[in-house]
């Protein structure tokens, strides 16, 4: 339950990213709701993941799923680059997180 928690924290990060950039982008309402219930739900269910999952464990993946989905998500829906060396070192970060679980 607690992995299901930290998986779905994760999410919930990129959905605040989502709300940064709705802000950015004029859209002050919407941005808003997006940036308070993704983040507040996230940090929420980080809080639950970590009751048995190791601090550095924990906020290595919360933070890995968020750089990748809002990498991700840029690239797919805003245009960002997809050049292959940002692809490689963002794969190093994947990598790094899987590493840090297969060592925990």
């Amino acid at each position: 339950m607690h992995w299901i928690a930290l998986l779905v924290s994760g999410a919930f990060e990129i959905v605040g990213v989502a709300g940064f950039d709705r802000l950015n982008r004029g859209q002050r309402l919407h941005g808003l709701l997006l940036l308070v219930v993704g983040f507040g739900s996230s940090l929420g269910l980080l809080s639950v993941a970590m009751r048995s999952i190791d601090m550095g464990v924990a906020y290595a993946i919360f933070t890995g799923i968020g750089t990748l989905g809002s990498t991700l998500m840029g690239m797919l829906f805003w245009g960002e680059s997809r050049r292959p060396l940002r692809l490689a070192f963002v794969a190093m970060i994947v990598s790094a997180v899987v590493g840090l679980k297969l060592v925990s």
